[in-house]
């Protein structure tokens, strides 16, 4: 890549179920912005790959504004200060914020969405981490769980996307908080892995003929704490055996993002009946609300991966020109962990404050 290119993510239509190759999504090389006054430059390391990538395309009521046609795709990402006129921003600092899908990105304090965080030096994790177990996504899965889900020892949690990036972090949570914790995963081998490697009690492959019978044998007490990251018609099923005063934790939908289940014939939940009956407490957050609170998360998931009681895993796709084919396979369930794609690599000065290490992500 020459050091006067920008290669960005254009989005030209809004997608209809999987994103179409340029199509939808159109790949091009631009030039790098200059650096103005109160601004500084931003070279991508790490892009993070989310559900929320695909509504962010789409032109329905949410809590951000929709992509516009035209513009750069949206994305939350990790990248290193090449260039700085501003004085909160200096060379070879990692940065998290919106990045976009795209090799440089011009930060402006005035403008820009969210404002970038400066990761501490050195760094106490590797890289990726500050995408996944110890950035947006953990802080969501902490958040969820503190304000609404509150799980209590002995009460029965069920966990849908637990071998993804917030589902894995939730479980493991609501473990330590003395949850008996019930996964939903979409294959034997990711089933394996929440229970083995991740130490949930139970996992039900939602892929398999009988997953009503494993989930109604798996929560024979019922469910106390539902933390749904999937919606459709497995949360129907948990929200059907909710016990009195249980509590869902509304986090994502991701099997209505790009209406899958609508093509399918899939018509929405059945059993909210049940959340007025059982008296259950059902409320939707964004982590993005709380940005306030994220150092007290971060402290916490910290201090859990540090005691070895957290653990994590990633799937790293290589290279910029393969988030598009990402984002398709993050929706086919093909990634256990968090997704994440790897955009460049730091640069020697950064390499050297922090140690290769300590910015290396996890494979």
């Amino acid at each position: 890549m020459s050091e006067q290119t920008n290669r960005c993510y254009r989005l030209r239509r809004r997608p209809e179920g999987a994103v179409v190759r340029d199509t939808d999504l159109e790949f091009r090389e631009e030039a790098v912005p200059d650096t103005g006054p109160g601004q500084a430059l931003i070279r991508t390391l790490l892009l993070s790959v989310d559900p929320t990538n695909r509504p962010w395309m789409s032109d329905i009521r949410s809590y951000i504004a929709p992509v516009a046609i035209g513009s750069v795709m949206r994305g939350i990402g990790i990248g290193e200060v090449v260039a700085s006129r501003r004085d909160d921003l200096s060379p070879g600092d990692l940065v998290f914020g919106f990045t976009g899908w795209q090799d440089y990105t011009l930060s402006d304090d005035a403008t820009d969405e969210v404002p970038f965080a400066v990761l501490p030096s050195p760094l106490p994790a590797p890289l990726g981490a500050f995408l996944g177990v110890l950035g947006h996504t953990g802080i969501t899965a902490y958040l969820g769980l503190e304000d609404i889900g509150r799980p209590q020892p002995g009460e029965t949690m069920v966990v849908s996307g637990a071998a993804g990036a917030v589902g894995s972090v939730a479980g493991q949570l609501g473990k330590v908080r003395g949850a008996r914790v019930v996964g939903v995963a979409g294959s034997a081998e990711k089933c394996r892995h929440v229970v083995e490697d991740l130490g949930f009690d139970a996992c039900v492959d939602y892929k398999a003929a009988d997953w009503v019978a494993q989930i109604d044998a798996a929560t024979p007490d019922g469910v106390d704490v539902d933390f749904e990251n999937v919606g459709g018609p497995v949360m129907d099923h948990v929200v059907s055996r909710m016990n009195v005063g249980g509590r869902v934790v509304l986090c994502g939908m991701i099997s209505e993002y790009a209406g899958y289940h609508s093509a399918a014939g899939w018509q929405g939940q059945f059993e909210i009946l049940q959340v007025l009956l059982q008296r259950v407490l059902m409320k939707g957050f964004i982590v993005l609300d709380h940005g306030e609170r994220f150092p007290e998360a971060v402290g916490h998931l910290a201090d859990l991966l540090i005691q070895g009681r957290l653990t994590y895993r990633e799937t790293v796709v290589d290279g910029l020109e393969n988030a598009r084919d990402a984002l398709n396979a993050l929706f086919r369930g093909e990634n256990t962990g968090k997704m994440l794609v790897k955009v460049s690599d730091p640069s020697d000065r950064t390499l050297a404050r922090e140690g290769a290490a300590g910015v290396v992500a996890a494979t």
